[in-house]
Order: C-alpha cells, then structure tokens, then sequence
C-alpha cells in the first residue's frame, strides 16, 4: 500500500481550489501552480523508481476490502507516463506565465488559466493510476472538461466553433465509454481492471470480441487515430499556444495509454493485431499527407500529431515485447516533442505575428535563437540520427521486421515514408518561414487572418525561451539515456501481459 499514489491527483486537486481563492492575486497564483507541479513531478519520478526497483505499487482508496473501491496502481508503464507527463506540464505551465498583461487577459486569464490547468493535470494523472475502467472514466472526464474551458477562453468565434466540434466528439466517446463499461459489468460483474483480466478469458468469446472493439473505439477517438481523427486538426490550432502544447502533448497520448494498457492486460491473447496494424498504416499515411498540405504551423504540427499517432499503434499491433517496448519510448518522445514544437510555434507568433509560413519569412535572421529552437525539435521529430526520435522509430521498425509477416512489411515500409514526408514538412516549414530575408510591410498579404498577432516584433521572454529550452534538453536527455531509458521499457513491456499487476493489486496468485 502507498499513499504516494495519491499525490499525482489529489495535490493538483488542492492547488486548484488555492489558486481559485486568489484569483485577485495572479503572482500567488502562479507560485502556487508551479509548486504544485513541482510537487507532482517529484511524485510521479518516485513512483516510477519504486515501481522499477520494488514492484507494483497499490493503493485500495479507502480502506474497502480488496476488489471493491477504488483502487490506485503504478508499474513502470504508468510510471513513465506519469513522469514525462508531469515534466511537460510543468514546463508548458511556467512557458504561459512570461506573457505580458494583454496576452493574459486575452489569452489565458490567470484567474481560470491556472485552476483549469490544474483540474486537468489532476484528470491526466488519474487516468495514467487508475486501476478500472469506471475510474479511469472518471479520469478522462476531469481531463476533458478541463480542456474544454482551456480551449474556448476568449470566447473567440474560431475558438468556439473549435470548441463545439470538441464538445461533441468527446460526448459522444463519453457515452460510448459508458455503454461499454455498462456491457462490462454486466458480462463480468466487475471493472477492476485485474478482475477482468482473470474473468474475460472465462466469458463467450463473441461478448469478449464485442467488448474489445468497443473498447478499442472509445479510446481510438481519445487517441485520434484514423479514421477517427477528423476533428483534431480543427480543434487544437485555434486555441493559446500553452494549451495547444499541453493538449497536443498529453491528452492524444492518454488515449493511447489506455488503448496499450487494455489491450496487454485484458486481451493479451485476443490483440486484434491485423486491425491495429491497418489502423497505424491509415493514420500514419493520412496524417503526414495532411501535413504536407498545410502551411499553417499549428494545422501542421495537428496533422503531424496525428500521423505520429500510428506509430504507437504499430508497436501495441505487433503485440511483441520489442513493439511495445518501442511504443512506450516513442510515447514517451513524442509527448516531449510535440509539445515543444508547439510552444516554438507560440514563440514564432510573438517573433512574426503569425503562424502561417505565408505571411512570415526569415524568422531565423530576426531571430537566430528561435530558428535554433525550431530546428533541434523538428529534426528529432523527423527521426534524424541520433535523436530519440531516430531511436524509437528504429526500435519499431526492427520489431517489424522480426514480425515478418505481410502486414508488418507494409506497416515498416509506411513508417519509413511517413518519416521521409515529416522530414519534407519541416524542411518545408524552415524554408517558407524561417529561412531567407524578412518579409517589409509591402509584400506581406493584404488579408489579415483573425488569429495574426498585429503587434509583431515583440522579444521573447526569457521564461518562455527558458522552458522550451527545458524540454529540449529533455529530449536530448532521452537521447543520452536511451540505454537505460529503453531497457525500463523494455521490462515495462515484457511485464504488461504477465500476472505482476494481477497479484499486485488482488494479492493473489494468478489461476
């Protein structure tokens, strides 16, 4: 029993309601908000040792007899989730507090930015330590009603009609996400997440079929694979650059948090490879033929955020240790990446007064730091050699190869293009707006688009060039410690289908 694996919910629950009260007094806010954070990365990274160097970690919330409540657990996968996680948030939150006083009433106001920001980081956490379904519902609720404040502040029409289309595709995978709890129970009599794994295998095959794909489905519209996805590049461009960098950052990887946990633990043999595998193909082929057409940033990154989806899915579809292994390293980069290259893509708005490769140029002349900045993140992403992004693509690319099978050929072969076409992006990306002169006043465009910042020119803060620093260095960190980083994913992977998490949490031996 560790009371520790309450910290990562109930501190930000706490800060929340603190920042709430002083709401008059934004600097105590953001003292608050970042202690909180601070407090909740030291939690997760000590989850995560424990779970390496002791075991599962438990909790049964409480004191209600085991297999009744709620229960709480931590192993190396929701470990390193809740760790880069944790990192991320911190950073996009300290990111947000070097806006200027116009930024902050337009943008984020302070007195909801930070509670908000808060509840969600408190919903992100317990969908990662939640140990049944009910609870990790509950979860992505918190989350998500979070982020539907975050992404309509200002009330701007762009951002109301993003948020409409947000608003509609989440309840409706809410009320899938409860039709299937409600089939669960009613087949098993439980949604403890280890009594399912010993019950599922016990019940009719068909209603284990039905009960997977539903599954599958709730957590493919939370993961924003294909064809599933349509509603998340209109719907996180449009909100402030520290929301889209939190959003783009964690709540798709949540879904495929769920998806891999599921699929190991419930299903381990049952892992509907072939389906999993077309999916990953379709989202990594659609998503970077989207990308490749935009020439806004945020549209851009959206659409890349998608097609780096299919990866994780390719490792849950090869359903081996080394594919899982990979798509918990690649979760863990691309967590870090993406959401640093949206924080890069606010720092260009500030620098240009846009977004949009065609009303900047030469950004990296106006600015050499912020061309550095962007180009560190953008080739990590493409997979260049040697960043991590290299790495955990090679590791997927190899455990597909050792698959061997038609399909997984096809999947490899997709991954490689998709990965040549995310290079073409950001080279593109860095010749349009960032490479060559400034553009004067007479060549920009006559139209100005409603998000374009007027005010352009401005300087960085140094707290936002500070914490997309940050994240940088902890891609590279990832880089560095790729040894030992991959070989905890590894033993997270090799751990997922076995009956570690069963006996951690029942205290029983496994039938």
């Amino acid at each position: 029993m560790n009371n520790l694996l309450t910290i990562p919910v109930l501190l930000p629950m706490l800060g929340a309601a603190l920042t709430l009260m002083l709401g008059p007094r934004p600097r105590a806010q953001r003292f608050v908000s970042v202690a909180v954070l601070v407090g909740v990365v030291a939690a997760a990274a000590t989850l995560a040792v424990q779970a390496h160097t002791i075991g599962v970690q438990t909790l049964w919330v409480g004191a209600w007899p085991r297999g009744f409540g709620i229960s709480l657990v931590a192993d190396r996968l929701a470990g390193i989730m809740l760790t880069v996680a944790s990192l991320v948030t911190l950073a996009v939150l300290v990111y947000s507090t070097g806006q200027d006083e116009a930024e902050l009433r337009q943008e984020t106001p302070v007195s909801i930015f930070h509670p908000t920001f808060l509840v969600m980081c408190a919903g992100v956490s317990a969908a990662f330590l939640a140990g049944d379904l009910f609870n990790m519902f509950v979860g992505f609720e918190i989350l998500l009603f979070a982020s539907y404040v975050l992404l309509t502040m200002s009330g701007t029409r762009p951002r109301m009609r993003a948020g409409s289309t947000y608003v509609v595709v989440n309840l409706l995978s809410a009320s899938l996400f409860l039709t299937a709890l409600a089939t669960v129970y009613a087949a098993t009599g439980t949604v403890n997440l280890a009594q399912l794994a010993m019950r599922l295998p016990e019940i009719d095959p068909g209603t284990q079929a039905m009960i997977q794909f539903m599954l599958l489905l709730v957590f493919g519209i939370k993961a924003a694979v294909f064809p599933l996805s349509a509603w998340l590049p209109d719907s996180y461009p449009t909100a402030p650059a520290p929301v889209t960098a939190v959003f783009a950052g964690l709540l798709t990887k949540v879904g495929v948090y769920a998806i891999l946990r599921t699929q190991t633990l419930l299903f381990p043999h049952r892992p509907l490879t072939d389906l999993l595998l077309w999916v990953g193909l379709a989202t990594m082929i659609v998503g970077i033929l989207g990308a490749v057409a935009q020439s806004e940033m945020k549209r851009l990154l959206s659409f890349t955020l998608v097609s780096h989806i299919g990866y994780m899915v390719m490792g849950i579809g090869l359903a081996t240790d080394a594919g899982l292994a990979a798509a918990i390293y690649y979760t863990a980069h691309h967590i870090t990446i993406q959401a640093t290259l949206f924080l890069v893509a606010g720092l260009m708005q500030r620098v240009g007064g846009s977004t949009s490769c065609d009303r900047v140029n030469g950004l990296a002349t106006i600015s050499p730091l912020l061309g550095a900045l962007f180009i560190v993140p953008a080739m990590n992403l493409s997979g260049i050699p040697p960043f991590s992004g290299f790495i955990g693509k090679l590791g997927l690319l190899n455990a597909g190869i050792a698959v061997g099978t038609p399909l997984a050929w096809a999947v490899v072969v997709a991954a490689v293009s998709t990965s040549l076409l995310t290079l073409y992006t950001m080279a593109k990306a860095w010749n349009r707006a960032f490479w060559g002169k400034p553009m004067t006043a007479s060549q920009m465009p006559d139209t100005l688009e409603e998000d374009d910042d007027v005010h352009e020119g401005r300087p960085m803060p140094g707290v936002m060039v500070g914490s997309t620093l940050a994240l940088i260095a902890f891609s590279l960190v990832l880089t560095v410690a790729a040894g030992p980083l991959y070989d905890y994913t590894y033993q997270a992977a090799m751990t997922l289908r076995g009956g570690d998490y069963v006996r951690a949490v029942l205290a029983v031996v496994e039938p």
